[in-house]
């Protein structure tokens, strides 16, 4: 048993090092994750690196521009840009990881029963599922936080059930394939239930489309409740949110065009970094790239 255990061990930090090494040969996965670390790192350390409260009000310093009190000025009410766009980093984080967090817990859940069981199961959340995609997945969500009422964790939900058909229709896909192999017949044969065959023997082998799927969707979600938010159904004011500064820029946008440029320049640059990432994941984990 020893002499397997240690013949064992190596192999598998060979495959985790082949891994890494897949990983930093690939330039936008690697350009990606960097810009993703680094709003992740300015979200969890926003108290400690934001100079000002992002809700302080000022009349007095109302428009000011660059200057080495306010290295990205303030804005109609006199808040500091720099502490709004850094905490604003949170709130779009937050949203985007809980978003699609909820909305694959769903997706994943309805995919494997679907393409588990078949027959009449899988036409009826089929069914479902299209009824969702028949509506623009915004327009679904500006209605769900119209109907609900306008708040953060409204906009959380709104937008999870955004991602459900996706991620129910890639794991149906993934699970149709392994379901007819061979070992799943074994599993069954030798008295492995319903729920053990699902959760232990086809949700891990499927697990490489949902990670890729989830990695791209929070980009979406993030893009999705900032729209939300500058049409001015989502995450309520005074939060610092790049939507609703997008929003509130958009009236001094012809002489402070900084208030738009700003909070605009930060979604593009996450949403780009998290679809470079998760490019660059679907490349690496492909199973060709791993043999």
């Amino acid at each position: 048993m020893e002499t397997a255990t240690l013949i064992s061990k190596p192999k598998s930090n060979s495959r985790a090092v082949k891994f890494l090494k897949k990983c930093t040969k690939s330039p936008q996965l690697m350009v990606g994750a960097s810009i993703v670390l680094f709003f992740v790192l300015v979200a969890i350390f926003a108290p400690l690196i934001a100079p000002y409260d992002p809700l302080e009000q000022s009349i007095a310093r109302r428009f000011q521009g660059f200057s080495s009190a306010h290295w990205l000025g303030t804005d109609n009410l006199g808040r500091d840009m720099l502490s709004r766009l850094i905490f604003g980093a949170r709130v779009s984080l937050m949203v985007g990881l809980s978003a699609t967090a909820m909305g694959a817990s769903v997706g994943i859940v309805l995919g494997l029963i679907s393409g588990y069981y078949g027959g009449k199961v899988d036409t009826v959340i089929m069914r479902f599922v299209d009824i969702l995609l028949a509506f623009p997945g915004l327009l679904l969500a500006l209605g769900i936080v119209a109907a609900l009422g306008q708040s953060t964790f409204n906009v959380i939900l709104a937008m999870s059930v955004f991602g459900v058909p996706t991620f129910a229709r890639i794991v149906r896909g993934s699970t149709l394939g392994i379901v007819k192999l061979e070992y799943i017949d074994a599993v069954r044969a030798v008295g492995a239930g319903d729920l053990r065959i699902i959760f232990l023997h086809i949700l891990p082998n499927i697990v490489s489309p949902i990670i890729v799927q989830a990695t791209l969707g929070i980009g979406g979600v993030i893009a999705g409740s900032a729209t939300l938010a500058f049409l001015g159904v989502g995450t309520p004011p005074p939060t610092p949110d790049w939507g609703i500064m997008l929003a509130q820029g958009r009236e001094s946008l012809q002489l402070y065009p900084r208030l738009v440029m700003l909070p605009g320049l930060a979604i593009f640059s996450i949403v780009i970094g998290i679809n470079l990432f998760g490019n660059g994941l679907r490349d690496v984990l492909q199973p060709k790239k791993l043999s």
